[in-house]
């Protein structure tokens, strides 16, 4: 595994839902025998407590504004430990690198985490709960397997998750100037243009 490519993964990963970052992470160097990941991820009770926190979160963002809570008070959790996991893929540095990692991972993971968090208030305004729920998936399901694809793929998965928070952004930008326009139409007023 390429680990500054890891640490970008991972960190995009670990924006969007931390918990199955560390589990599918630590679970590859268990029991894929992956190289590289650190031995604290594959301990058995980092891998219960991340699978559990898993299943909260996943319970917890299909539920319509319970996820905008979850994501409000993960706004320090998931950079933070985005951080700590590039931190920790640097390895044994000691140095420059080592701290270059855990800003590359908390920053990635900030931006993701941002995205995520802006889109998923948008997708709210939507007054039925499919749309939340689906994103949820799709979330879910990206997460996993651009953590899985990287193994053997590690630039093409960075393209990956550079490619998806763009998206995310745009999409972000367009979804606010829709509400934004939905508003103003409802208060009586005229759009201007954005």
């Amino acid at each position: 595994m390429d680990s500054l490519a890891y640490v970008v993964t991972s960190g995009w990963a670990s924006g969007v839902n931390v918990y199955a970052t560390v589990f599918v992470t630590g679970l590859v160097g268990r029991v894929g025998g992956v190289d590289g990941v650190p031995d604290v991820l594959q301990r058995t009770d980092v891998l219960v407590l991340a699978g559990a926190l898993w299943g909260v979160e996943f319970v917890a963002d299909k539920i319509p504004y319970v996820d905008n809570a979850w994501d409000a008070v993960h706004t320090v959790i998931r950079p933070t430990i985005g951080a700590i996991i590039g931190a920790l893929l640097a390895g044994e540095a000691q140095d420059v690198n080592e701290a270059f990692a855990a800003v590359l991972g908390g920053s990635t993971a900030l931006a993701s985490h941002a995205a995520k968090a802006g889109l998923r208030l948008g997708v709210n305004a939507s007054p039925e709960p499919v749309s939340n729920i689906v994103l949820s998936l799709l979330e879910d399901g990206a997460v996993v397997g651009v953590i899985l694809f990287s193994i053997d793929h590690p630039y093409a998965a960075v393209a990956i998750a550079i490619a998806l928070m763009a998206g995310a952004g745009i999409l972000l930008v367009v979804l606010y100037r829709a509400i934004r326009r939905t508003v103003t139409r409802l208060l009586g007023g005229s759009a201007t243009p954005t």
